[in-house]
């Protein structure tokens, strides 16, 4: 069935996010003023800005800062995984957003996916953290989606996640949908690359998304707040 979110139910379901690499100091100081003013979930930054973010943040009542680990490929080592997520906690971060290792899941090995997720899951959980596990959809079959959900699930991750936004394609209803019927209804399943406007976010939240990656998180929350018209509505914050 069809409904709708208001400004600040949706806003409270958005990762802002920040991770181009020539991000500048004063575009994060920008992303965590806005994330102050429309009570996002989080900002999702670069290792190298958590410490500022947490800063800037500091009194923000409910907004967290994340960032990623092992980001965009995958491709580094569950300990250098598990290190760089432990630093980022230690900085600051709350929620971590790290990579699957595309490759040995698309080469069966599925130990060693289950061991690089565990390894980063431990480090999140030993700093009251939340751990995400990017499945970089878009490189993945259907079986390969279910495989992997499975895998984070089993590996005690807090959420599965499409998109590093640097692979090719996005989240997709059908993806979200996907991994929502695969880990059930309590795990966190977040959709990120590609969500720009409010109808895309809310046909993602219908299909089983309950948090949402995006770099335009103000355009969203001011479309919401045109679309939510209706008495018993959510107010604004």
């Amino acid at each position: 069935m069809s409904h709708s979110l208001s400004a600040a139910e949706l806003a409270r379901l958005i990762d802002s996010t920040l991770l181009k690499p020539e991000v500048t100091h004063d575009q994060i100081v920008a992303l965590c003023q806005e994330a102050r003013a429309h009570r996002f979930a989080s900002v999702a930054v670069n290792p190298c800005w958590v410490a500022l973010a947490a800063r800037l943040l500091s009194g923000a009542e409910g907004v967290v800062v994340c960032t990623v680990a092992g980001f965009p490929l995958g491709a580094t080592t569950p300990e250098v995984k598990a290190f760089e997520a432990e630093r980022a906690l230690l900085n600051g971060a709350h929620d971590i957003d790290m990579v699957m290792n595309v490759g040995a899941l698309k080469s069966g090995d599925f130990d060693l996916v289950g061991r690089d997720i565990a390894a980063v899951v431990a480090a999140v959980r030993a700093h009251g953290g939340i751990c995400k596990v990017i499945l970089e959809t878009g490189l993945l079959t259907d079986d390969e989606k279910i495989a992997a959900c499975r895998i984070a699930q089993e590996a005690g991750a807090d959420f599965v996640k499409t998109s590093t936004g640097f692979g090719p394609g996005g989240a997709t209803v059908h993806d979200i949908a996907l991994m929502r019927r695969t880990v059930g209804p309590e795990m966190g399943v977040k959709a990120s690359g590609g969500v720009r406007s409010y109808a895309d976010a809310l046909a993602l939240v219908e299909a089983g998304a309950t948090r949402i990656g995006t770099s335009s998180g103000a355009r969203l929350v001011a479309e919401a707040q045109g679309s939510v018209t209706q008495p018993g509505d959510a107010a604004d914050y």
